[in-house]
């Protein structure tokens, strides 16, 4: 994939973190390329004000290590209470354990498709990129959180090949 318009100087805290995990990182000057094997390992995160890595990150990069090789730790810095999404990732099938304001990460072979909800923005797109990793079929409710903060997301997701659909009730 790759994510285009962006200063990539910018975005170092997360790509630092998707390389350390074994992704593949390429920089160009207004854009950064991604590519995986789909097989990553496990690293620890602390989120920490800018140039740190970014706490709205936190969620999307959870739901990430919830199919990691090994036990990954992340630590909020930041935010209180910040973790109340990680239910929604254990009815997935996540091995998420909760300790104060750090996130026990075991890695699981595979997620399971069920009914979730976004509890806030950034766990709504945490919730999305389970469902994506899931087998079977994920719905993801309180879109109205995920809505606020991402732009035809649905759209953009699917342009790169992801297997979504927008359902309205």
């Amino acid at each position: 994939v790759t994510v285009e318009n962006l200063i990539p100087k910018h975005m170092e805290s997360l790509t630092a973190k998707l390389e350390e995990a074994g992704i593949t990182i390429e920089e160009m000057d207004d854009a950064i390329r991604v590519r995986s094997d789909g097989v990553f390992h496990k690293i620890n995160v602390k989120t920490m004000p800018y140039p740190g890595f970014p706490t709205d990150l936190q969620p999307q990069i959870v739901a990430f290590l919830t199919r990691a090789a090994g036990t990954s730790l992340v630590i909020e810095n930041v935010w209180e209470s910040r973790f109340q999404y990680t239910d929604e990732l254990r009815r997935m099938g996540a091995d998420i354990v909760i300790a104060d304001e750090r996130a026990i990460i075991h890695g699981v072979p595979k997620l399971t498709g069920t009914s979730v909800k976004a509890t806030d923005l950034r766990a709504g797109a945490g919730m999305i990129i389970a469902g994506l990793m899931a087998e079977g079929f994920t719905r993801v409710g309180n879109e109205c959180h995920i809505d606020r903060g991402y732009e035809n997301l649905v759209e953009k997701l699917k342009n790169i090949g992801a297997s979504i659909t927008r359902i309205d009730e």
